[in-house]
């Protein structure tokens, strides 16, 4: 397998952080995470898509993970879709993108506001033009919950897992950590910038989602709708409305799966996005 290296991107005077690995050369598959996450969480999908022959980025969004935070604290959808575009202007098509909720809203954002082509095939993770208020709502409290941080990694873990009951807590916490920061007081707190959910677009829905309706239209490339059976964001009403504004959308649901789909259920989420991604990019793999 080929070996993955951190690479560093610059992107309207931020410098965002990702991943690449995979063949030279070969159809390019760019993951972008969720609100609140990091890279990592895109750790095992990252593999498979190696594996089966993509060229692979994953990227950390500005304000995430190890990329730069806005100085300015600007987090709008349409600044994420211009620090994309600028990565992709570094790699060659065919490029597949895949987004788990803020990711598929930026990607989403990205190809129906470009003047010309910028990718062949689109993976929506649990995210629609119209998802479920009661859901939104809820991901917004928890990204507000915890203002002063944790005191330490299992804290996190523990309010982790009582947003998330869906997901088993892991005996073993360190894999956590990648999404916290220790701060000077001692305490753990994300590793985002709390300003994302100052804008009046914000980092996951309840967003800019009018916006998003506005430029589907534009959105005429293969398109891919993985919903997980257990997610409270993505409801029947949601898929109805994204099946008539783009459609082209194929679903895939993944049962047992929330709305963190690849954490939840990675290989199978895996197994369908990969066949997808082979009828419009192959690899030959």
């Amino acid at each position: 397998m080929s070996d993955i290296e951190t690479r560093r991107f610059a992107a309207h005077g931020l410098t965002l952080v990702g991943d690449v690995g995979g063949p030279e050369g070969a159809p390019v598959v760019v993951l972008l995470h969720g609100g609140g996450q990091t890279r990592h969480s895109w750790a095992g999908t990252m593999q498979r898509l190696i594996a089966q022959g993509y060229r692979v980025i994953n990227l950390d969004a500005r304000g995430h993970g190890e990329s730069d935070w806005a100085p300015n604290g600007s987090y709008r959808l349409s600044d994420m879709a211009q620090d994309l575009r600028m990565v992709l202007d570094t790699v060659e098509r065919p490029i597949a993108l895949v987004g788990a909720s803020m990711g598929g809203m930026t990607a989403f954002h990205a190809i129906g506001s470009s003047d010309r082509p910028i990718a062949d095939a689109l993976v929506m993770v649990d995210i629609v033009l119209k998802p479920a208020e009661a859901g939104a709502k809820r991901i917004q409290a928890f990204m507000r919950a915890y203002p002063d941080g944790f005191a330490s990694v299992e804290e996190a873990a523990d309010a982790v897992s009582t947003y998330y009951p869906e997901r088993p807590r892991p005996k073993d916490v360190s894999g956590l950590r990648k999404n916290l920061r220790l701060r000077e007081d001692g305490r753990f707190r994300w590793h985002w910038d709390p300003r994302i959910l100052d804008m009046g677009q914000r980092a996951e829905p309840p967003g800019p989602f009018e916006t998003l309706a506005m430029l589907a239209s534009k959105v005429t490339l293969p398109t891919l709708l993985v919903r997980g059976g257990k997610s409270d964001i993505v409801d029947d009403a949601g898929v109805a409305e994204m099946v008539r504004l783009v459609p082209q959308t194929e679903i895939f649901d993944v049962p047992g799966a929330g709305h963190m789909v690849a954490g939840d259920m990675n290989d199978p989420f895996s197994a369908g996005m990969i066949a997808f991604l082979e009828r419009h990019l192959p690899t030959g793999g």
